[in-house]
């Protein structure tokens, strides 16, 4: 009887060191030192992509963005992208007023994002690198490897053209 007592014990904890490293593969996270960002201004119609550094601060219309940390899992797993962000507003009275501070889950971007009367901010991605430079005091994870000069949404095409606004054609005259 105590042998085959023993026999489970060493089975379950033999079962147990099996599925110990499968449950700290699932946990392991990967801190990124850039946030990607959406932004849409109501009243032009306007959606803006922005990239910000851990630690930053970046204006968008009335609104701070501070992004604090930014995690991704790795592409063995499912994505799972999170982080932990700051949003002031700046009043008319120049003012400055936390509205926001929490966790935003870039798969569910309606249910935590910032909605404000006039702007809206929702996490998309977080990034190992930019094409933006960081700032001068940047002291967040390390910045792995450079974007690809393509990938910067705020670039626009580079075939020296001005593409200014589109105004659209006249209807030709039906008569």
């Amino acid at each position: 009887m105590r042998a085959v007592r023993r026999l489970r014990a060493g089975l379950g904890i033999a079962a147990m060191a099996a599925v110990m490293p499968l449950a700290s593969a699932h946990a392991e996270k990967i801190e990124n030192p850039v946030a990607v960002f959406s932004g849409l201004d109501k009243i032009t119609g306007r959606i803006i992509s922005f990239d910000v550094y851990i630690g930053e601060t970046v204006q968008f219309g009335a609104l701070q963005v501070t992004p604090r940390v930014c995690y991704t899992r790795p592409q063995t797993e499912s994505p799972l992208t999170t982080g932990f962000v700051q949003v002031d507003e700046i009043t008319l009275n120049n003012e400055v007023r936390r509205i926001f501070s929490g966790w935003m889950f870039a798969a569910s971007p309606g249910l935590h994002a910032v909605e404000h009367p006039v702007y809206d901010i929702w996490l998309t991605d977080c990034k190992a690198a930019s094409t933006v430079p960081p700032p001068d005091d940047y002291a967040g994870p390390p910045i792995t490897g450079t974007a690809a000069e393509g990938d910067d949404p705020l670039a626009g095409p580079e075939d020296g053209q001005d593409h200014g606004p589109i105004v659209p054609r006249a209807k030709p005259f039906e008569g």
